[in-house]
């Protein structure tokens, strides 16, 4: 049997929630995270559904890969990603009619969504499955936490509300925020900021340790 790298699994855990943030750090998935986020009860709802996905299908993708020929993989892959869909789906229709209503097609289209696709075709299909775990886990995390964080500035702002309760009496909501416009600004400057803070890591690092830059990005 061969032996876990606690080190290996945390690092590939972590790395969907910093470095390869779907949003943030790979800028996938944004068709939804553009559509859904206008509530923060939608995007956490969303980002559920996409995690549950993420976890189901890399470990069975993880557990098949040697198994499939690899010239059906695709299909094959979007067959388990399927699957797990219409689980998700069926379970919010019966169990959350409002939210499954607020999310609309985008449940149905997480079978085509790239962060999951992507995950299949760049990890599951080369790792185990306890690596395709926690990678899963973590791009997932990732993806419900960024969906989170853009919700709450478009709700507060678009909505002057927050998980539905209302903040300000007299706030005048910038009606904007909660729509396409609103959308697109703030995650791009949301992106910029994240770029910026990694840019000034990265600058703060060199100065500490006197490595060049290429050393330090092989490094991460």
């Amino acid at each position: 049997m061969a032996k876990i790298n606690l080190k290996q699994l945390w690092f590939e855990f972590k790395k969907g929630i910093t470095v390869e943030n779907p949003t943030f750090g790979l800028v996938l998935g944004l068709c939804p995270t553009l559509a859904v986020s206008t509530s923060v009860q939608n995007a956490v709802g969303m980002g559920i559904a996409a995690t549950f996905v993420l976890l189901g299908s890399n470990m069975i993708i993880a557990a098949i890969r040697n198994l499939v020929p690899n010239e059906i993989r695709i299909p094959c892959y979007i067959v388990v990603i399927a699957t797990f869909v219409t689980i998700v789906e069926l379970f919010m229709k019966a169990y959350s009619p409002a939210l499954s209503k607020a999310l609309g097609i985008f449940v149905p289209l997480i079978v085509v969504n790239c962060i999951v696709l992507g995950r299949a075709e760049a990890f599951a299909n080369k790792n185990t499955v306890a690596a395709s775990f926690f990678d899963a886990l973590g791009m997932g995390i990732g993806f419900t936490m960024a969906l989170t964080i853009i919700a709450s500035i478009r709700e507060l702002i678009g909505s002057g509300t927050l998980m539905g309760f209302l903040v300000a009496k007299n706030y005048d909501p910038m009606l904007m925020m909660i729509m396409s416009p609103g959308a697109l600004l703030t995650l791009g400057l949301l992106i910029g900021f994240v770029n910026w803070r990694r840019i000034l890591k990265k600058k703060k690092l060199i100065l500490k340790t006197g490595c060049c830059s290429s050393e330090i990005l092989k490094g991460e």
